[in-house]
C-alpha cells in the first residue's frame, strides 16, 4: 500500500510505492493521476492522522534526502488469512470458518497460553468480514478504513458475547459439553460474605478459646434447588437485556459519548426470568440459622479478624459460598493493661520496702506470682517478668513479658516516733556526708 499527498488530504492505493514530496506540487497531481488515483475531499474519513497512526511513517529529517525517500509501510493483519478463507468467500463460508476456529481456540477448551488472544483475533476478523459495510471498507482501505469510519482497534464487540450469539441454541459449544457457554457462566454469582461480632474477656483473648456461635446466613433453597424458579416451570431469556444480564446506557456530553454498563433490573443480572419460587421468592436462597464451633487462637486482640471459609451466604446458580468473618472485641481487664504482646502493671511499695527491699504478690494472666523488689529500688523503676505476657498470634510457644512499674509511696503524715526515727536517720546521713568531705 502506498500513500500519495494530494492537497490537504492523503490518498491510499495498493500495489505501488510512490516518492514522497516535501510539499504538494503540480508534479504530485500528475503523478497521482498517472496511476488513476483520485483525491479525496476534506470530508473524507481517511485523514492524514489516520494513516500516520496506522503505518508509523517516518520521513527523513534531512531535507536534501526527502525527495528520493520511500515510505516504510507496516503490514496489517489479514482478516481473511486469520479465518483461513479467500477474499471472495461467501458469508456462509466465513461463518463456517469462524465456528470451526472458535471451537478450537475457545479458552475453555484450549489451555495454551496464546489461545485466548488467538480467539479474540478470530472474533475480530469475523465481526468485520460478516458485516457488509465493514467488509467493504476493509477490502478497499484495510484497517485504516475501519479507523476512519470511527471504529478504533479497541472498539470490537466482546468476543465471548459474539461467540455465544452464534452458538445459542446449540448447547453452548455445539455439544462440546461447555455447560451452556459463557452466558450461563456469567450468571453464576458467588455468595456474599457474612460478619459476626464476637465478645471475649481478657484471658480468653490472651490464651485463646473455643466458642460455639450461632450465625444467620442465606442457604440454598430446598424447594427449587437454588434455581429461584417455581418447581415445574422453566426460565426464559430476559427480554430487557437479551440474556446478557447487563444493559448499556449512553449519554452524549461535550467530551464525547459516555457509556455505562449496569446490571439489568428486570432479571437482576441473571439473564433470564421465571415464575418465582414460593419459598424463596425467586432468590434461590433462604435465610437460616446455624451453630458452628469456632476456635479462637491465642493472642487475638480487639479488631482482630478471623476468617471461616465457605460459612458465608450461599452462591447463586452454583456459585461458591462466601466466607464468614468474625470480628473480635475484647473486654479490658481492670488491673492488667495490654501493650501488643506485653502486659503492663503498676505496683505500690512503701519507701521503707523500696529502701530495704521486699517480695510482693503480683497479679498476672497466669495467676498471682511473687515479685522481688530489690533494695534501693527507685521510684518509677520498671521490673521485667519474663514470658508472663501475651502469646504471639499463631506462635503460642512464644510470649511477651509483663512489665511492672514500681510506684514508691511517701507518707503524708508521720507519728512522733516515726518522725524521731526519720530525724535520727537524717542526722546520721548528714554526719556520714560531712565525714566523706574531709
Amino acid at each position: 500500500m502506498a500513500i500519495i499527498p494530494c492537497g490537504s488530504t492523503w490518498v491510499a492505493q495498493w500495489g505501488f510505492r510512490p516518492q514522497v514530496m516535501s510539499r504538494p506540487s503540480i508534479a504530485n497531481k500528475m503523478h497521482a493521476s498517472q496511476y488513476g488515483v483520485k483525491c479525496l475531499t476534506s470530508s473524507s474519513f481517511l485523514s492524514q492522522d489516520s494513516f500516520y497512526s496506522l503505518f508509523n511513517t517516518r520521513l527523513s529529517p534531512n531535507p536534501r534526502h526527502t525527495r528520493g525517500a520511500r515510505l516504510i509501510v507496516r503490514a496489517d493483519s489479514d482478516y481473511y488469512s486469520v479465518l483461513g478463507v479467500s477474499r471472495n468467500s461467501s458469508k456462509a463460508e466465513i461463518k463456517s470458518a469462524y465456528r470451526k476456529l472458535a471451537r478450537s481456540y475457545h479458552p475453555d477448551v484450549n489451555k495454551d497460553p496464546g489461545a485466548e488472544q488467538k480467539f479474540k483475533e478470530i472474533s475480530n476478523a469475523y465481526e468485520v468480514l460478516s458485516d457488509d459495510e465493514k467488509r467493504s471498507l476493509y477490502d478497499k482501505y484495510g484497517e485504516a478504513g475501519l479507523k476512519g469510519a470511527g471504529m478504533g482497534m479497541g472498539d470490537f464487540s466482546n468476543p465471548f458475547d459474539l461467540f455465544e450469539s452464534l452458538f445459542e441454541g446449540m448447547g453452548g459449544m455445539g455439544g462440546m459439553g461447555m455447560g451452556g457457554g459463557r452466558g450461563s457462566r456469567s450468571r453464576v454469582m458467588d455468595g456474599e460474605d457474612e460478619v459476626y461480632n464476637l465478645l471475649l474477656n481478657f484471658k480468653e483473648a490472651v490464651f485463646g478459646v473455643e466458642k460455639e456461635i450461632e450465625i444467620s446466613r442465606l442457604e440454598s433453597c430446598g424447594t427449587c434447588n437454588g434455581s429461584g424458579a417455581k418447581p415445574g416451570t422453566k426460565p426464559s431469556k430476559c427480554t430487557t437485556c437479551g440474556g446478557q444480564g447487563q444493559v448499556v446506557s449512553s449519554a452524549r456530553t461535550p467530551l464525547g459519548v459516555f457509556q455505562q454498563v449496569m446490571t439489568c433490573s428486570s432479571c437482576g443480572g441473571m439473564g433470564e426470568t421465571s415464575v418465582p419460587c414460593n419459598t424463596c421468592n425467586g432468590d434461590g436462597r433462604v435465610r437460616r440459622t446455624k451453630r458452628i464451633s469456632l476456635k479462637v487462637p491465642a493472642g487475638v486482640d480487639s479488631g482482630s479478624r478471623l476468617r471461616v471459609r465457605s460459612e458465608g451466604n450461599a452462591g447463586r446458580r452454583g456459585g461458591a459460598p462466601g466466607d464468614l468473618f468474625v470480628i473480635i472485641d475484647v473486654i479490658p481487664d481492670p488491673v492488667l493493661k495490654r501493650d501488643d504482646t506485653n502486659i503492663l502493671y503498676t505496683c505500690k511499695v512503701s519507701y521503707v520496702d523500696a529502701i530495704l527491699g521486699t517480695t510482693i504478690k503480683v497479679p498476672t494472666v497466669d495467676g498471682m506470682v511473687d515479685l522481688k523488689i530489690p533494695a534501693g529500688t527507685q521510684p518509677s523503676t520498671t521490673l521485667v517478668m519474663a514470658k508472663k505476657g501475651v502469646p504471639l498470634l499463631n506462635k503460642s510457644n512464644l510470649r511477651g513479658d509483663q512489665l511492672v512499674r514500681v510506684q514508691v509511696e511517701i507518707p503524708k503524715r508521720l507519728s512522733s516516733e516515726e518522725r524521731k526515727l526519720i530525724q535520727e536517720l537524717a542526722d546520721l546521713n548528714k554526719s556520714k556526708t560531712a565525714n566523706a568531705r574531709r
